[in-house]
This record gives C-alpha cells, sequence and structure tokens, in this order.
C-alpha cells in the first residue's frame, strides 16, 4: 500500500506502517502546496493520505478521488501515539474516495 502522510503529521507514526510504502508530502518534494493542487499530485500515485486538517473535506471534491484519505484529529504525538491501532486499521481499510475521520 503507497500511503503519503501530509506536512503536519508527526514522523514517528511511520513506525506504525513497517511494510507498507511511505512517503510524506515534504520527502515528495510538495511542501507548501495548497489543498488541491497537492491532490491533484497525489490522487491516483497514493493509495490513501492521512492528514489533520480538517477543512479538506469542505474545501475539496473529493468522492471521484482515487485516494482514501485518512483525518487524523490532531497532530499531536502523544495523542496520536495512544490512536495508532486505530489509525492502522483505518488507513489499510481505505478504498479509492472513501474519506474516514478518526475520533478521539
Amino acid at each position: 500500500m503507497k500511503i503519503i502522510f501530509d506536512e503536519n503529521i508527526p514522523r514517528p507514526l511511520r513506525q506504525f506502517f513497517p511494510t507498507d510504502d511511505l512517503s510524506t508530502v515534504q520527502e515528495s518534494g510538495w511542501a507548501g502546496q495548497k489543498n488541491g493542487e497537492l491532490l491533484a499530485k497525489i490522487d491516483g500515485v497514493f493509495d490513501v493520505f492521512v492528514l489533520a486538517d480538517k477543512n479538506l473535506r469542505y474545501q475539496q471534491n473529493l468522492p471521484h478521488r482515487k485516494i482514501g484519505i485518512v483525518e487524523l484529529p490532531t497532530n499531536r504525538w502523544p495523542l496520536l501515539k495512544l490512536l495508532a491501532p486505530r489509525i492502522i486499521i483505518a488507513v489499510h481499510a481505505a478504498t479509492p474516495g472513501s474519506y474516514v475521520v478518526i475520533q478521539e
């Protein structure tokens, strides 16, 4: 599975996806891109986009996207570490066009 983390996702979260092909927006050279531009670049290239931006679903037309999106409740590492089992399940269950919100 090809996963991409948005800019503000703590890198330690990577440890929970050891067998996946995981990249970050920064590593891909897309830091600072607006959401629409970024989605256009990653849609169809990655399987899942993990972010903590709560506005994306209201700003973009998402249902016809090829990428699954998982929205985290925060980008604070201590809480994400506790939510890791739920995040892993959501990421691996994501399907094209899906949008999953992880609750605290």
